[in-house]
């Protein structure tokens, strides 16, 4: 199968909101697969470590898949946390050269040409998060469209 261009990419962050507000989110854009892009899908905010999430998804009709890789690592959180977006981009771009993110963001890729897919990660300004630069290197075709819940 041959690569199509994507029409729209959906990014969303959690910071703030329930699992039912989230959810009806999801489900208003009709996003069909939630990409969670967190290196540490676990989560103090009720309803978001990722089993819990998985299951409030499939009852939604939301598949979820882990992409582990995509996430950003340790010294890239620390960035985002002192809001130095410039070493933000710079940690990011070195993850997405790692094997393991290349391979993961291939899968994605393809995941998204199939069916809408939405990008989780927590903060709720995608300006701030890792999200926006995985939606910019993988998705430069498509319409980046932010949720928010």
């Amino acid at each position: 199968m041959s690569a199509r261009a994507l029409s729209r990419v959906f990014t969303i962050g959690y910071e703030g909101v329930t699992q039912p507000e989230f959810i009806a989110c999801l489900r208003k854009s009709k996003v069909k697969i939630l990409a969670d892009v967190r290196a540490v899908p676990l989560s103090r905010r009720p309803g978001f470590s990722k089993n819990i999430l998985a299951a409030g998804l499939r009852e939604a009709g939301i598949d979820y898949v882990g992409f582990k890789a995509l996430g950003t690592p340790p010294e890239g959180r620390a960035a985002a946390r002192r809001n130095d977006l410039e070493a933000l981009s710079r940690i990011y771009a070195g993850q997405l050269e790692l094997p393991e993110a290349m391979a993961q963001a291939a899968m994605l890729r393809d995941l998204a040409e199939q069916r809408s897919v939405a990008l989780l990660c927590f903060e709720r300004a995608p300006a701030c998060c890792h999200r926006s630069l995985l939606a910019q290197a993988l998705f430069a075709d498509a319409e980046i469209v932010d949720l928010f819940p």
